[in-house]
């Protein structure tokens, strides 16, 4: 694991070369596909070295993270145009890209919190200084306040754990039966996910943040909270099933009443955050049940939903650069101006409400799986919360896409080559993975 840490060290004075902005995209996919090298066809940990090493939980989420990172980049090429500090925004990811990965890599409990909280300073500068309206400033605080919080109690949990046992590492965590050692270690994880109720920083952080912020958000950073859970919840087991309920039935229903949100929106970005917020309910309540296919359902799901949503967000973006607005009453009868953009919207909308053949479908068969055998009585928000996924999914469709073009849009481009690569991008790995997904339920 060690030599990528120093291949991405290395790659500091890269970023503050002038010019290099695309050769940094071209280095971070190289990356990527160095890595896949390194499969972990297991849940045994493999490339130890350092007390960092990965297991096929870790490697899914590292690839992800170097994916999107690299996607990132590719999105964000009018910072390089305009020339707006982007050798500052090129460090500024590869920051989060190191925290990311020694954050899924390493196999200590304490060294995971450390790196945790490090990857917030990076998207918090991103949402900050690269954002688009004053409201940003809000919204990043907002964004480190809700973490913040929550991290103090987890940070006093690792401390007694490890006053009683010892030992931080994955391999030797124990069962603890303590409510409040439940409470503090689980609840940043909550906030992460994030789960319904404490979900207000999500959407203001990705209203406000730039292209490369959001996706980053809803990519890798949602995927902490699920990650860190899959970790420690081995560590209570028994608390748990007398426990688990209670916030299970928080994000089954809560799901419901975020799609119901997802509704009423009339900004694209705040719908697509929303209806993350729903899904990751879903995965937030698969790793509850404790179960095998939860525990898988939600691996996939993860993988799932980060590529889809960054896709959406890309898409939205991509509006937002030539109508200057991301409001739907403005964004509509698109179809008409940009009928090969119109073909992504419907694929990405499709993935969204989970139709085939997109790893989507297979997360939420297995989860809806998963939440049948925990509890028959989940049927009944399921149904809701499934339903309602694919009509907000049509609504954003069809109301960006059809109707009257609004008489202002005087001035237009077309989609650029690089934009129908980068949603290809995160299509084609979205929708081909199907084809192994054996591999994505080794785990556990």
């Amino acid at each position: 694991m060690m030599k990528f840490m120093f291949m991405l060290i290395f790659m500091i004075p890269l970023s503050f070369k002038s010019k290099m902005f695309w050769l940094n995209q071209f280095l971070y996919f190289l990356m990527s596909l160095m890595f896949i090298m390194f499969m972990s066809f297991d849940y045994n940990y493999l490339n130890i070295s350092y007390s960092f090493g990965i297991d096929l939980l870790s490697y899914m989420m590292i690839l992800l993270t170097f994916w999107i990172c690299s996607l990132m980049i590719m999105a964000s090429a009018k910072i390089f145009k305009m020339n707006y500090y982007y050798k500052m925004f090129l460090f500024m990811i590869l920051m989060l890209l190191i925290s990311l990965f020694l954050t899924f890599s390493t196999m200590n409990l304490l060294v995971f919190y450390l790196f945790f909280e490090m990857s917030l300073i990076p998207t918090l500068i991103l949402i900050i200084g690269w954002g688009y309206q004053p409201e940003r400033i809000q919204a990043g605080v907002y964004l480190l306040f809700y973490t913040m919080l929550a991290s103090l109690p987890m940070l006093i949990s690792i401390f007694y754990y490890y006053s009683n046992f010892h030992s931080l590492d994955y391999y030797f965590l124990m069962n603890m039966n303590y409510m409040f050692m439940y409470l503090g270690m689980n609840f940043v994880f909550f906030i992460k996910m994030p789960m319904y109720f404490v979900h207000l920083w999500l959407p203001k952080a990705h209203v406000e943040a730039p292209v490369s912020g959001s996706m980053i958000l809803a990519g890798i950073m949602l995927k902490l909270g699920g990650y860190g859970l899959m970790r420690v919840m081995k560590m209570f087991i028994f608390i748990g099933i007398k426990f688990n309920i209670y916030f299970i039935i928080i994000s089954l229903v809560g799901g419901i009443f975020v799609s119901f949100m997802c509704l009423r929106q009339s900004d694209m970005k705040s719908l697509i955050a929303y209806s993350s917020v729903s899904h990751m309910g879903l995965v937030l309540s698969g790793i509850l049940t404790l179960n095998y296919w939860g525990m898988c359902g939600s691996l996939l799901m993860m993988i799932a939903h980060g590529l889809c949503s960054s896709g959406l967000f890309c898409l939205a973006n991509m509006n937002y650069e030539r109508l200057n607005s991301r409001s739907l009453f403005i964004n509509k009868g698109l179809i008409n101006l940009m009928p090969a953009m119109s073909l992504w919207w419907f694929l990405f909308s499709a993935c969204n409400m989970s139709s085939p053949p997109s790893l989507n479908l297979v997360g939420e068969i297995m989860l809806i799986n998963s939440l049948m055998s925990w509890s028959i009585l989940s049927m009944l928000s399921l149904m809701f919360l499934l339903f309602f996924s694919a009509v907000y999914s049509l609504y954003l469709y069809s109301y960006s896409q059809h109707g009257k073009l609004f008489s202002g849009l005087f001035s237009f481009s077309m989609g650029y080559l690089r934009e129908y690569l980068l949603l290809m991008l995160h299509w084609f790995p979205l929708n081909f993975l199907i084809l192994k997904g054996e591999y994505f339920v080794l785990w556990v």
